[in-house]
């Protein structure tokens, strides 16, 4: 028998008046955020299912309780947020990109331990993954099948290879830039991999740069404008692939992080870095182009990376394996892929040993000369 279904935490806030009272925000950001974006509340109550009575009822319970008002609004002129308002949905955006990775960790264990129960028989793949926009899809995908394949731990880069090693899991996600930054972010990697042992999946290439207010006001160019006085940098935690690739870059150019102010922040995801941008609460941060196109951000291009998948092989011809490479292959996937702005997923799917992922005659050609001063 198989249990086919899925845990799915979600944040949900809850206003504490401090006299005994609370009251559950659920509803009123569900109508700030369609006030927000149609411009007037009867469009929002019909989006939201509710009448215009019971709207104006939640929202003025609301200001109430915060002490601050929610709305401006004008005859024949519909009504737009007050900033109080605008602030309250960016703390929720922040919070959702922020926890949705340690939420789904907990419900991925929680299913595993209830899907023990279960007796399946294809055993499930262990992928410890760094969160992105190509994994989130292709799990979720997985999860619709009568048996998935495979269940995902978000991870950074160097924990999951590091888990591999300790048969931990059984595939490994990370993403190694091209061009001159491929070989010192190898040798970064170096005592994870091993050439006879393992097999790269290949998944896409994306374009990896920063994310600056549309228009780009603060004139960022390059990493080097990390430095300059008044620009508030919000950084990935250390680990991550992301963080790796800053890195390399600043010791390229001699560059202290010292000097970046918010070097030393610590954000899970590439949709958390663009809200910090998007909400004003950072100038400039690192990721993936699909999260700065889906926030409104310009990018600036820094690099392309190439994200693998890292498995044994003696795991390739198991059967959740071929089943996770026949969903890789899937027209519905490789359609989702298509669709993400910055990525390029020609390929997806192809099995490679590491001297052919990075043209090296010999993977252990790597030596520790050639490793460079990683800060972070």
């Amino acid at each position: 028998m198989t249990y086919k279904w899925q845990l799915r935490p979600e944040v949900a806030w809850t206003l504490d008046a401090g006299n005994g009272e609370s009251f559950s925000l659920d509803e009123v950001l569900r109508l700030l955020t369609a006030i927000q974006r149609l411009g007037h509340i009867a469009g929002a109550c019909q989006e939201c299912d509710v009448s215009y009575r019971h709207a104006w009822g939640v929202l003025r319970k609301a200001e109430n309780m915060f002490g601050q008002e929610l709305l401006h609004t004008q005859r024949r002129k519909g009504s737009r947020l007050s900033q109080f308002a605008q602030q309250l949905l960016v703390a929720n955006h922040r919070a959702e990109t922020h926890l949705a990775p340690v939420l789904e960790n907990v419900a991925e264990q929680v299913c595993t331990e209830l899907d023990s129960f279960a007796r399946h028989t294809t055993k499930r793949l262990r992928l410890h993954a760094s969160h992105g926009f190509a994994v989130e899809e292709l799990m979720q995908m997985a999860a619709e099948l009568p048996e998935s394949p495979v269940e995902l731990r978000y991870r950074t880069a160097v924990e999951a290879l590091a888990a591999l090693g300790q048969n931990e899991c059984d595939i490994a996600g990370f993403q190694v830039p091209a061009g001159h930054y491929e070989k010192p972010a190898l040798q970064h990697y170096r005592p994870w991999l091993n050439a006879d042992q393992h097999a790269l999946i290949y998944l896409a290439t994306r374009e990896t740069g920063m994310f600056v207010q549309r228009g780009n006001p603060k004139n960022i160019r390059s990493v080097a404008d990390l430095t300059r006085s008044g620009i508030r940098f919000v950084n990935r935690q250390a680990g991550s692939g992301t963080r790796l690739l800053l890195s390399l870059m600043l010791d390229e150019h001699a560059i202290d992080p010292k000097q970046i102010d918010g070097y030393d922040s610590s954000e899970f995801t590439h949709m958390a870095i663009a809200a910090h941008v998007a909400s004003g609460m950072a100038d400039v941060g690192l990721g993936v182009q699909t999260a700065a196109w889906r926030t409104g951000l310009d990018f600036l291009p820094l690099a392309q990376e190439r994200y693998f998948f890292v498995v044994r092989r003696d795991k390739l011809e198991l059967p959740a394996m071929q089943k996770l490479f026949k969903l890789l292959a899937s027209e519905v996937y490789q359609a989702y892929l298509l669709q993400l702005v910055g990525y390029n997923a020609e390929g997806a799917g192809q099995v490679l040993s590491l001297p052919e992922a990075f043209a090296l005659s010999k993977f252990s050609s790597l030596t520790t000369s050639d490793s460079l001063s990683l800060e972070g």
